[in-house]
């Protein structure tokens, strides 16, 4: 399963990466908005990373990492969400989905469903325990793990359908 896609390094002297950011960053902002409309639907399918992934895979480090630190910021400034006390959590994990996305796409040299995967997993793990450290409460620290499984198949799954449709523009 897996597409051999032209994958790009934009740098931050690139106008495109600020142009692609801000569309990643809107879909962040879209994505959440739609979610919340189901109960603990942001806690269900943790929208606001679903854009920072494909992002991230497909554009580079620099396009991935504005849109992990400036969606959660935006949705926040906007509408609350995340709450403030959450939002450094949140950017952390935001930023290492970033990585890990840039990263497994430098590796795997294509969109990779199991590329893919391993950055959903690395942000994940890494994450909870960064958030364990902070919140000081492991169950608070594991709740995507607990309730976020679907999130975590739809940026697997419907983060390689849209890094796939994304490569025949």
């Amino acid at each position: 399963m897996d597409t051999n896609v032209k994958t790009y390094s934009l740098n931050l002297a690139n106008t495109k990466t600020y142009l692609f950011s801000l569309i990643f960053i809107v879909g962040n902002i879209l994505l959440p908005q739609l979610t919340h409309f189901v109960p603990q639907g942001g806690l269900i399918w943790l929208p606001i990373y679903f854009f920072t992934l494909v992002a991230a895979y497909r554009y580079g480090i620099h396009v991935g990492v504005l849109t992990a630190l400036l969606s959660p910021l935006a949705n926040c400034l906007l509408f609350g969400m995340p709450p403030v006390a959450m939002l450094p959590i949140i950017m952390a994990k935001s930023v290492l989905l970033a990585i890990a996305a840039s990263l497994a796409s430098k590796y795997f040299g294509k969109v990779s469903f199991w590329g893919i995967l391993s950055a959903i997993l690395a942000y994940q793990i890494v994450g909870t325990g960064i958030e364990w450290a902070m919140v000081k409460d492991f169950a608070v620290a594991a709740q995507d793990f607990r309730i976020g499984i679907p999130g975590m198949l739809l940026q697997w799954v419907g983060g390689y359908f849209v890094l796939k449709a994304l490569a025949k523009i």
